[in-house]
């Protein structure tokens, strides 16, 4: 059930900013476009309380109420960047705005470090979720797996602060300077 809700949420997610973008953008009625789109994070609500009333029936956690915690610390940490990238693209195809920007160099880096700091938002939404839906059932033997979730928000910020720290050491380059490099047969 929780896997289903999971889905049914993600979906409900894009459907929610995909149909707030075309009234903004397409239809050309940017407050309906805004309402469609701040009702994107409800669904987050609805999916919590859907694990929590499944917890309080009795119900053993398994990894699907760990990816729910997960899912929506990912959601409140990097849900509104996700929104603005696919605004500027929407904008851009539908509204004639500017094309996106390409990063490269230094500024690369600098948004895979703020990526860092919505990666340890994202770990501490699902570490607290996670955290309250143990104390709140406290029975060791049916959260016991909600404990894995401390692991793998430590493994995926450990993945995020290489991937950070790679860019720091290997600048992403310019499409110039690829371009550059692969003519020169580097």
């Amino acid at each position: 059930m929780i896997l289903t809700a999971i889905l049914a949420c993600e979906v409900g997610f894009w459907v929610a900013i995909v149909a707030g973008l075309t009234a903004r953008y397409v239809l050309r009625r940017p407050r309906l476009g805004a309402g469609l789109l701040i009702s994107a994070p409800a669904l987050d609500v609805v999916l919590l309380a859907l694990v929590a009333v499944d917890l309080a029936r009795g119900g053993a956690a398994s990894w699907q109420h760990g990816l729910a915690a997960i899912y929506i610390g990912v959601s409140g940490a990097y849900g509104r960047p996700m929104v603005a990238w696919v605004d500027v693209r929407f904008a851009h195809r539908f509204a004639g705005g500017p094309p996106p920007q390409r990063l490269s160099g230094a500024r690369h880096t600098a948004k895979c470090w703020r990526d860092v700091g919505r990666t340890i938002v994202m770990g501490a939404i699902a570490s607290a979720i996670s955290g309250g839906l143990i104390w709140w059932v406290d029975d060791a033997s049916r959260t016991a797996e909600l404990t894995v979730n401390f692991r793998i928000v430590g493994l995926i910020l450990a993945i995020d602060t290489l991937w950070a720290l790679s860019y720091t050491i290997w600048p992403k380059q310019t499409p110039q300077q690829e371009a550059a490099e692969a003519a020169s047969g580097g």
